[in-house]
């Protein structure tokens, strides 16, 4: 139960530092966006939450935006191990699922969020983009080269826009009808663009 019981409250704990502080802090930026959105979102409450000053929490993310980004991306899927089931559509069909599934919960409110907020802001809109396009291309990336590996498909086809397409059309997706991302929306991504873009070398 969250309560404002005295500013100090937080002193009488003990300290936590580096990463189980950014942990605690990161989960209580979750809770608070899965509870009020990224509009009603403040520092104030989540260093509450997390049991810890603002001024620990404005040291690592000096702004409302900094702190959602760095929230968001620690419940994406991980893009270095992304599943392996063997075949390129069973990995894209997973890669896919587990970005759903993510965008279903507080980190699809607060990318909703952080997206409305900062559209006229194009240097942090950059920022969203370059972050969230990255992490994307490089799960992709990794479900291409094992499928290489295994003679699934050619290198060649294997191309920078091609290892966006699959993520940007569920952002998209996302963007404009909300989630839960229906699984047909994801099969028709992988199997009408994906696999074919895939399997067509240039």
């Amino acid at each position: 139960m969250s309560g404002h019981g005295g500013a100090g409250d937080h002193r009488k704990l003990p300290r936590r530092r580096g990463e189980e502080l950014e942990k605690a802090i990161l989960q209580a930026t979750l809770d608070e966006l899965a509870e009020t959105g990224f509009a009603g979102m403040t520092i104030e409450r989540i260093a509450e939450r997390a049991r810890t000053g603002k001024a620990s929490v404005y040291r690592r993310w000096p702004s409302r935006y900094e702190l959602a980004m760095a929230a968001i991306y620690r419940i994406a899927p991980d893009p270095a191990s992304p599943p392996d089931t063997g075949t390129l559509r069973g990995d894209l069909l997973a890669l896919l699922r587990a970005t759903a599934a993510m965008l279903s919960g507080p980190g699809g409110e607060a990318m909703r969020g952080l997206v409305g907020d900062v559209l006229r802001d194009e240097k942090r809109m950059a920022r969203i983009r370059e972050v969230s396009q990255g992490s994307g291309r490089r799960a992709v990336e990794e479900v291409t080269r094992r499928a290489v590996a295994r003679g699934e498909i050619d290198a060649a086809a294997v191309t920078t826009r091609r290892l966006e397409t699959g993520q940007a059309l569920l952002r998209q997706h996302f963007l404009f009808n909300g989630a839960p991302i229906p699984d047909t929306v994801i099969l028709e991504i992988v199997d009408e663009v994906l696999v074919p873009l895939f399997t067509n070398p240039l």
